[in-house]
């Protein structure tokens, strides 16, 4: 999406930016991980074709797509130089399914720390913060902002891990499928998540 382009979010100890060519092969790298390809749902591509990857979905209107990158300690005038050197190590989505104007028009939320060593650190829940703050508070019609109300979350039922995350983030589940194994997440309280989550800083990223 391009509304996102030059757009980074500050998080505590996470920078988000957008997702552009520098960041390819190390995301290439990644997706040879079978485990990382499954939990994503996720089909293994060639270089060029995650190259074509990355092009499409800076372009298309559907899906809001962030790298998450681990923080150091900086101040604030030092941030952006900051992102040269941070490490990559996953990415932060959300996906447009239907039409803004339409009843049932969802944004789905979805994240992935691919780097094992900055799992469990609370680090995803900080990117789920900021992109989520970010996309209510944005102002970029008619994509931009979006009602809370509108946010669902799909998880396989045996993650445990990440339905307590996204619990502490203020969804809850509100249906099981059991024949794709996993569960759906809504806010629960819309209003009180947003007055619950960690404020997020937005910077130019050229």
């Amino acid at each position: 999406m391009k509304v996102n382009e030059t757009t980074a979010l500050v998080a505590k100890d996470v920078i988000l930016v957008p997702y552009r060519k520098e960041h390819v092969e190390k995301y290439h790298e990644w997706m040879k991980d079978e485990e990382l390809r499954e939990l994503t749902a996720s089909e293994a591509l060639t270089l060029d074709e995650e190259y074509e990857m990355q092009r499409k979905w800076q372009e298309d209107e559907d899906k809001l797509t962030f790298i998450v990158l681990a923080r150091g300690m900086t101040t604030d005038c030092e941030i952006l130089d900051e992102c040269k050197s941070s490490q990559m190590i996953g990415d932060v989505n959300l996906f447009f399914k239907g039409d803004p104007s339409d009843d049932d028009f969802e944004v789905e939320a979805e994240i992935m720390i691919a780097e094992k060593a900055f799992r469990r650190k609370g680090l995803a829940s900080q990117a789920l913060q900021a992109i989520l703050s970010y996309a209510i508070s944005a102002r970029y019609p008619p994509l931009l902002p979006l009602s809370p109300a509108k946010f669902v979350v799909r998880i396989g039922d045996s993650n445990e891990p990440s339905i307590k995350m996204f619990e502490r983030l203020g969804f809850a589940i509100t249906k099981r499928v059991e024949v794709f194994q996993e569960v759906e997440m809504r806010l629960s309280d819309p209003q009180k998540s947003q007055q619950m989550w960690e404020a997020t800083q937005i910077l130019d990223y050229k």
